[in-house]
This record gives C-alpha cells, sequence and structure tokens, in this order.
C-alpha cells in the first residue's frame, strides 16, 4: 500500500469512528397524553341536623297566701294534695308557710331538650387525580455510569484527536470493533389509577316479625287512675233530695247543694279514686274528693260520716259517706265537679232528675 493510499484511508477511518460515536441517539422520552379517569365518586352524603328542639316550657307554680291549706290549693288545681306534697319535698302537709311556692307538676315530667344525635363517622374515599393533571413522565433509563442520557446531554464515550502516524494507525487497526449499542429499555407504562369503588350502603335490618305490639309498662297511678275521656264520663247523682242551691260563677257557688236526711247514704257519682278524705278545708266540713281521671275531680262536703280511704279506688254509685251538717247550717250536701281544678256546673254533666 502507497503512502497516498494511507494517507487517505487514515482520515476516513477517523471520521467514520468519530461519526459512529457522536450519532448516539437519546434515550427516547414518552410523552403520555392526561389520564382519563371517570369523576370521583361524591362523598356519601351526612344525615340532616336534626333541627333544634325548643325548650319545654317551665312547670307552672303557685304562690302560697294567707289561708292556703296544701289540700284547697291541691282541689283548685285539679291535683292530689298527697302527690302535690311530693313534688315540693313537704314532709307534713299541714305546713306550708305564706310566700313559698310550690310546683304544681311533677319534676322531670318533660323530655329535656337538645338531645344529641350522634352520627356514625364515614371515612371519605381517598381522592383521585383530576382529569386535567398529565400523568408523570417516565424517567430516562440511566447508565451504569450514573449518568443519564437526555436529549441535550450525550454520555460517554468521546471521540479523541490524535496525530497522524504510523504508530496510530497501527493501533486504530489493532482495536477491537466497538459493541453494538444495546437499544434502551422499553419505558414502563404507568398503572392505571382504578377509581375507588364506592362505598356500600349497609343492609337494611330486616323488618321485625310480625305479632302482637309489647305492652308499654303502666304508669305508676294508672292502677289507681283509669284514664277515661272527661267528656264521656257516665255521671249518676251523689244523693236523692231536692236542689236548694245551684251554681252560679257570680255568686261564687261552686257546685250543687242537695237537702236530705242525717245518715242520707252519698255515694261516688262517678268511678275514681279517694285522693282527699278529711276536715281540712274551711267551710267543707267533713269532705270527700274523689280523682276520675288526669281532668275531673268531685266533692262531697258537709258528711256526718266518712265510710272510705284516702287512696281507695271506688266505684260509681257506691255508698262513701252520710249525709251531715258539718260546717253547715242545715243537713245537705255540697257536691262539686272540677274540670281541671276549675269549678263547672254539675247539672250539664248529671242525667235529668
Amino acid at each position: 500500500m502507497t503512502d497516498r493510499v494511507r494517507l487517505a484511508i487514515v482520515p476516513l477511518l477517523a471520521a467514520l469512528l468519530v461519526a459512529a460515536c457522536m450519532t448516539r441517539s437519546p434515550a427516547p422520552v414518552s410523552e403520555r397524553s392526561p389520564l382519563s379517569q371517570p369523576p370521583a365518586p361524591p362523598p356519601p352524603s351526612m344525615p340532616a341536623a336534626a333541627p333544634h328542639e325548643r325548650e319545654p316550657a317551665p312547670p307552672p307554680t303557685y304562690t302560697v297566701k294567707r289561708g292556703d291549706t296544701l289540700a284547697q290549693i291541691a282541689l283548685d288545681n285539679g291535683l292530689d294534695y298527697r302527690e302535690l306534697a311530693a313534688w315540693n319535698n313537704l314532709d307534713n302537709p299541714n305546713l306550708i308557710r305564706v310566700g313559698q311556692v310550690l310546683v304544681l307538676a311533677a319534676p322531670g315530667a318533660a323530655a329535656p331538650a337538645g338531645t344529641a344525635v350522634t352520627t356514625p363517622l364515614i371515612a371519605a374515599p381517598p381522592i383521585a387525580p383530576k382529569a386535567s393533571e398529565p400523568a408523570t413522565a417516565q424517567t430516562a433509563p440511566v447508565l451504569p455510569s450514573g449518568r443519564a442520557n437526555t436529549a441535550t446531554f450525550k454520555a460517554e464515550p468521546k471521540a479523541l484527536k490524535v496525530p497522524y502516524s504510523d504508530q496510530a494507525l497501527a493501533q486504530l487497526q489493532s482495536m477491537p470493533a466497538a459493541p453494538p449499542v444495546a437499544a434502551p429499555p422499553a419505558p414502563v407504562a404507568a398503572p392505571a389509577v382504578v377509581p375507588p369503588a364506592p362505598i356500600a350502603a349497609l343492609p337494611a335490618s330486616p323488618p321485625p316479625a310480625a305479632g302482637p305490639p309489647a305492652a308499654l309498662p303502666p304508669r305508676p297511678d294508672a292502677a289507681r287512675v283509669p284514664e277515661i275521656d272527661g267528656d264521656k264520663i257516665e255521671w249518676v247523682w251523689p244523693a236523692t233530695g231536692k236542689v236548694i242551691a245551684g251554681f252560679s260563677d257570680t255568686s261564687n257557688l261552686k257546685g250543687i247543694d242537695i237537702a236530705g236526711k242525717s245518715g242520707q247514704p252519698v255515694v261516688a257519682s262517678a268511678a275514681g279514686r279517694v285522693v282527699y278524705a278529711g276536715t281540712g278545708l274551711r267551710g267543707y266540713g267533713k269532705l270527700i274528693i274523689v280523682k276520675h281521671n288526669s281532668t275531673y275531680l268531685s266533692a262531697y262536703a258537709h258528711n256526718r260520716d266518712i265510710l272510705v280511704k284516702e287512696g281507695q279506688q271506688v266505684s260509681k254509685g257506691q255508698k262513701i259517706s252520710e249525709m251531715g251538717d258539718t260546717d253547715a247550717d242545715q243537713v245537705k250536701l255540697h257536691f262539686e265537679i272540677r274540670r281541671l281544678g276549675k269549678p263547672v256546673d254539675p247539672a250539664k254533666y248529671l242525667p235529668p232528675a
């Protein structure tokens, strides 16, 4: 080979070697379009807050005046004086003082206001990525040297320029062929984001088996005071005789007076429970008060003898006393019907004479 041929081959080989090193393609960078994700399910709706309950009205009260007795206060309000004493923590019902404020209802009879409803907490579902946010592109594979190829950076080997000489040519010819450049690994696809499954509704509790409803526990006084519709009570005359005084709001006549003979039977005008039997009310003499239900009372005054006791259940027409003239100007029965403690005309409730 002549020197001219050598001079022509050496630059050509060097140029080919430099071109082979300089034309290595950078690692591909895959551009991914934004993931199309279905809209995230709406969070489970929370139950609406219970409306604010109004506080119950305070119980009615009464301020004791001069001359009052607990029995009279109870009669005027349609109550049992013993219950009234218990509600006000009175050990002796006969001892009340002027100016004392009495509660006319059982304490705690109304349900407390502002019951909080406790709602179980429900965990919110994981937040899915927004559809408008593109997925993160995969990074280029990292070479063993720890340096990565990018569009603007190429890793080694780099071509070296040496002056021409026979020794350099021989060294170039003795160099082994460059190994083929391995193809970069295919980019790993990003795992698909699966939207969280909606929270399944808890199965509804099965309806209770059909059957008779459970009986509610009776009230403490249910066995003693039958709850009867006041307008449907069947009244009977408490005694036989002539009506010598009628009911009058203007004349303060709170009932009717029935004339009779001493010892004549006096009967309960309707079924109920005896809530008072004694002489504690001025102007009534020996008095019996029967409570028929939560609305109506009846009073029997001026008796000679009382034949029933407080707390005793009586039936309609049952003999409860004997007519007399205690604290009265003659033998007679003073009879009253009271609705919620207020006197009403007995003639409107009793059957025709």
